[in-house]
């Protein structure tokens, strides 16, 4: 019986700009930052290395996008709308593999798997480690699915390709970076212009993704859609691939801006002449976030960021401790920041927050509960005064940048209320704690606060002179 022969990838070249990351991934690259705009074929790309991939070598691949109910309509289900086929059966011809609606993976005839999976349930999916991983929309991504998958790959010699458009100055710039000065990385930061110049390889003809006039237009539509500022920025993020366009819907983006441009983004050290204060924001099904920042004349110096999850409060006061041995720390009692309901939710053994903090040495400043846009208010007048030291604070510094309002694409306006997403808790520790800073910190180095402001807190002192 003859069978049928197939070439793959099938029925498909590279365009030409895709050609040098395709002679990367033919000669042995193993890790990949592809930072293109919207329509250049990101995942079409990576479908197609990935067909190559899975019959060179007998494993397990996997196409990752940040959601699962995401990854089905974006790779899953798609149709190519000028072939009217799934992208999967373009890719994944049936005479080479067998597919599985239920639990979007493909068996191919030689052995190997492919599943498409969201990085919000990466380590639920069990069977054989993958030797392939594809990271689209990276992002908007758990960037904990790499740090799990991470190890995986270099123990068995896998290949990593991250896919994406910018979404500002967060973990995919990080990647980005690490990709331009890694001899081991292909890196590569496309714009629409490179999209409009492109041709036909083979006949040397234009070969347009889009013209100019339809990115005029479609920037004419944003600014419509968003207003002039953000539309623009907006479109220099997904035509442009541009890190330091505005976030779409930033709460802080302008003042984070203002502090890059005035150079107060930078290394803060610690100054062992004031004591240290923290700001919180506890997470009981979530992240816990933590500032620490020292009061030094007008300005709010914060040279500390930490956060984690699905850890008791045990964790965060040996966390302090061990920032208070390692780094000097003397920490304010005065200057213990909690939110409102650190004495109202509950823990095991009856027992709530500021009890279990108490019992563990750590005073508590209750701040009072207010309207949240009160809060952000507060945080915006107060943010001149703010530095930021950029190693230590590096996290927290990304989270305030993302943190947005969500855009109501019925409506067309943005919500009124902050998303909550994985950028949430660092401002919301920012907020609790900036609605107590006093004017100045001149009596602070005494342990003292002005007048108006020991009005304002309420103190929970440690059970016995604090030796954090």
């Amino acid at each position: 019986m003859n069978k049928q022969v197939i070439s793959l990838p099938h029925e498909w070249r590279p365009r030409v700009y895709q050609e040098s990351a395709w002679r990367a991934f033919e000669g042995g690259v193993n890790r990949f930052a592809l930072v293109w705009p919207r329509r250049s074929g990101k995942d079409d790309f990576a479908l197609r290395a990935t067909s190559v991939a899975v019959h060179r070598r007998v494993a397990s691949y996997w196409h990752m996008l940040p959601e699962a109910a995401q990854a089905r309509k974006a790779i899953w289900d798609a149709v190519n709308p000028h072939s009217e086929k799934r992208r999967i059966d373009e890719a994944f011809p049936d005479s080479i593999c067998k597919k599985r609606d239920n639990d979007m993976s493909i068996k191919f005839n030689n052995g190997s798997m492919w599943h498409v999976v969201g990085s919000d349930n990466y380590n639920s999916l069990v069977g054989s480690p993958p030797a392939g991983v594809v990271f689209s929309e990276w992002p908007l991504a758990n960037p904990e699915a790499w740090g799990y998958l991470r190890p995986i790959l270099a123990e068995n010699g896998g290949w990593a390709m991250f896919l994406y458009t910018p979404r500002g100055p967060n973990h995919g710039l990080r990647t980005f970076q690490l990709a331009e000065s890694s001899p081991d990385w292909f890196g590569q930061r496309l714009t629409a212009d490179d999209l409009v110049k492109s041709y036909n390889l083979e006949t040397g003809e234009p070969e347009m993704v889009y013209t100019q006039a339809q990115l005029d237009g479609e920037l004419k539509e944003l600014i419509n859609d968003y207003g002039p500022d953000m539309g623009k920025s907006l479109f220099e993020q997904e035509y442009y691939c541009s890190f330091e366009a505005a976030v779409v819907g930033s709460i802080y983006g302008p003042q984070m801006g203002a502090a890059r441009d005035s150079g107060r983004i930078t290394n803060v050290m610690h100054d062992p002449m004031y004591p240290v204060g923290t700001m919180w924001d506890l997470g009981y099904t979530d992240s816990t976030a933590i500032w620490f920042f020292q009061l030094v004349g007008q300005q709010v110096r914060f040279i500390d960021f930490y956060e984690a999850s699905n850890v008791s409060l045990t964790h965060y006061a040996e966390v302090l401790r061990e920032k208070k041995e390692q780094r000097g720390f003397k920490y304010s009692s005065n200057h213990m920041y909690f939110p409102h309901d650190v004495a109202q939710v509950q823990l095991v053994a009856g027992k709530n927050p500021r009890q279990a903090l108490y019992e563990m040495g750590i005073p508590v400043v209750t701040v009072p509960k207010t309207p949240i846009w009160d809060g952000i208010d507060v945080v915006r007048r107060a943010f001149h005064r703010f530095m930021f030291d950029v190693k230590h604070c590096e996290k927290g510094i990304e989270h305030l940048t993302m943190y947005a309002r969500k855009w109501d694409s019925k409506l067309r306006v943005f919500n009124n209320k902050p998303e909550h997403s994985e950028h949430s808790h660092a401002a919301d520790a920012l907020r609790v704690g900036a609605q107590m800073l006093p004017e100045t910190a001149t009596d602070d180095i005494i342990g003292n606060t002005p007048r108006d402001y020991r009005r304002k807190k309420k103190v929970i002192s440690a059970p016995s002179p604090w030796s954090m």
